[in-house]
């Protein structure tokens, strides 16, 4: 059983950042991307940022620029930095992991709320 544990999201102002973190505890993974998701109200799910295992990185145009996508494998970690934050990047920030090889799988965080809003 793989468990995604999500932190740091919250309420900050216009302009202001946050760093989320999510670490994935349970099994043991050979092979595997993580990512960053966000939904708002009345949207759809959709992919803020990704990393590969070798470190490749991708980034939604609307994110491109402020927010960064980081991982520690040695710790199962993944980070995204969020600066210079808008009121439309409110949403509820979900943690992913895809895992192929070992323990193959999609495996979600329970999310994580972020307001941005004077």
């Amino acid at each position: 059983q793989v468990q995604l544990v999500e932190s740091g999201g919250g309420l900050v102002q216009p302009g202001g950042s946050l760093r989320l973190s999510c670490a994935a505890s349970g099994k043991i993974f050979t092979s595997y991307t993580r990512g960053w998701y966000r939904q708002a109200p009345g949207k759809q799910r959709e992919l803020v940022a990704g990393i590969s295992s070798t470190g490749y990185t991708n980034h939604a145009d609307s994110v491109k620029g402020r927010f960064t996508i980081s991982r520690d494998n040695a710790k199962y970690t993944v980070y995204l930095q969020m600066n210079d934050l808008r009121p439309e990047d409110t949403a509820v920030y979900y943690c992913n992991l895809k895992a192929w090889m070992v323990n193959s799988g999609d495996y979600w965080g329970q999310g994580t709320q972020v307001t941005v809003s004077s």
